[in-house]
């Protein structure tokens, strides 16, 4: 079964990218969510069978922090996706893996590895 994936980030062309690249490596993707009300909804809905999640730190409507926490009540593992590398992460959240922006392809494809390796499904 594929890696069902949330994706969390508010940049709609960086959105689409991200999940197109996400469904060429087979995953199933869940989102592209835009805001904190609609990653938190889709975490409600999801959670449980959710893989994994990639959660850009800064939206429009503020930071995913709470998304990151509705998640790890649920064990759901997440990775940020961020510009600003550790120094832009809060403190509580600084061992949350990172995904720098500019990433590649391959970048991705690890990080989704790493996330689902530690889910334990996949």
């Amino acid at each position: 079964m594929a890696p069902r994936l949330l994706l969390v980030d508010d940049d709609p062309i960086l959105a689409v990218l991200v999940a197109e690249w996400l469904e060429e490596y087979g995953c199933a993707v869940v989102g592209p969510a835009r805001t904190v009300m609609a990653a938190l909804e889709l975490v409600d809905k999801e959670g449980g069978a959710l893989d994994g999640a990639l959660l850009d730190v800064a939206l429009e409507s503020g930071d995913s922090y709470p998304v990151a926490d509705a998640l790890a009540l649920q064990g759901v593992p997440y990775a940020f996706v961020t510009g600003h590398g550790l120094g832009g992460l809060a403190p509580g959240y600084r061992e949350a893996p990172i995904l720098t922006k500019p990433f590649q392809f391959e970048d991705l494809q690890r990080m989704i590895d790493r996330l689902v390796a530690s889910r334990g499904r996949g």
